[in-house]
């Protein structure tokens, strides 16, 4: 028998949860249409460092 691995990948899923809440913590705290949208990218990249170097090579 052959045995199938499962190779969906959920990372897009932090990469949006980053981006959403980057953009509610700075709307929240500034007010800025500006503010949100840096805050979004800072989110994105907090969210694309956490991927790439806290948990690459995980195995769940």
């Amino acid at each position: 028998m052959n045995k199938e691995e499962n190779n969906n990948s959920f990372d897009w899923v932090y990469y949006v949860l980053g981006l959403f809440f980057g953009i509610l913590t700075a709307a929240i705290a500034t007010h800025s249409f500006g503010a949100s949208l840096l805050g979004g990218i800072v989110g994105f990249i907090i969210a694309a460092l956490f991927l790439n170097k806290i948990v690459k090579g995980r195995v769940y």
